[in-house]
């Protein structure tokens, strides 16, 4: 497991209940793998925002993603993209049936899900790459 870069969001990961902690640790693991192989992204900052584990490229490159147990359905988890974007609408027109879409913000799990990390990889680097997309706000992903 890579080290946490925050005391902060170490602390936050130590308020999740196991079951939603091992979760969330896999997606954050996923998080920094596709930032290292994903050309262009560099190094993380990771950070609490709006009290969630949140995780910038440093350089810009792209928009933050955040990770965070769903408040009022402690069974589900989720990680967040940036709303002013049109990323979750592509995911949701990319991936129609392989995640479960709160609005334009979010992708929720079960805990019973099995993530498809191949999926939600390319997801987290369209999120890290959203700036070098030309013209701006232009989403790589093709169809399957």
């Amino acid at each position: 497991m890579k080290p946490f870069t925050s005391v902060e969001v170490a602390a936050k990961f130590d308020t999740y209940p196991a079951r939603v902690r091992r979760k969330l640790l896999v997606i954050r693991e996923l998080v920094f793998r596709t930032a290292a192989e994903t050309e262009g992204v560099g190094e993380l900052e990771e950070t609490l925002k709006w009290g969630e584990p949140a995780y910038t490229p440093r350089n810009k490159s792209g928009c933050a993603v955040r990770i965070d147990s769903k408040k009022k359905d402690p069974t589900h988890y989720a990680i967040y993209f940036l709303c002013q974007t049109n990323l979750v609408d592509t995911f949701r027109t990319v991936f129609p049936h392989d995640f479960l879409f709160e609005g334009n913000r979010a992708l929720v799990f079960s805990l019973e899900d099995k993530v498809l990390t191949n999926a939600l990889a390319m997801c987290i680097a369209e999120s890290f790459t959203y700036h070098l997309k030309k013209p701006p706000g232009r989403v790589g992903l093709s169809a399957r």
